[in-house]
């Protein structure tokens, strides 16, 4: 059986190298080892966001935002998973409390405006 920590280094190099896909591999057998881990989780969310598996990643960072409420790039890569999905309504609260977490952020705050214009784009063109 691998060690947790094994497979969150192996993981880990894997994501650092730019192979998200494969990194996914190891990151979720370890959370399935350790469900708890906010850092197994952040890093298996980063990994399915990187190969494109927004509402799973979401999922993961949701996981560590009830962990860890104030953790403010997974209230972003949360925001941005919704946004990707094309849910920006629902993206302009976590986007939000990132930017308002960590206002030097130029990033967060630039997604959180671009969800606030399209869901109120959205809402305009439902209420034509």
């Amino acid at each position: 059986m691998d060690d947790v920590y094994d497979l969150y280094r192996r993981g880990m190099e894997l994501l650092e190298s730019g192979h998200s896909h494969q990194a996914a591999v190891p990151l979720s057998r370890a959370r399935d080892l350790a469900p708890d881990k906010a850092s197994i989780r952040e890093a298996l969310g980063r990994a399915l966001f990187g190969a494109q598996r927004y509402h799973e990643a979401a999922e993961e960072f949701r996981s560590v935002i009830e962990r860890a409420p104030t953790n403010d790039f997974a209230l972003f890569c949360l925001g941005r998973c919704l946004q990707l999905l094309g849910r920006d309504s629902e993206a302009r609260r976590p986007l939000a409390l990132a930017a308002c977490m960590a206002p030097e952020r130029r990033d967060y705050r630039l997604y959180r405006d671009r969800a606030r214009e399209r869901a109120a784009r959205a809402a305009r063109a439902a209420g034509s």
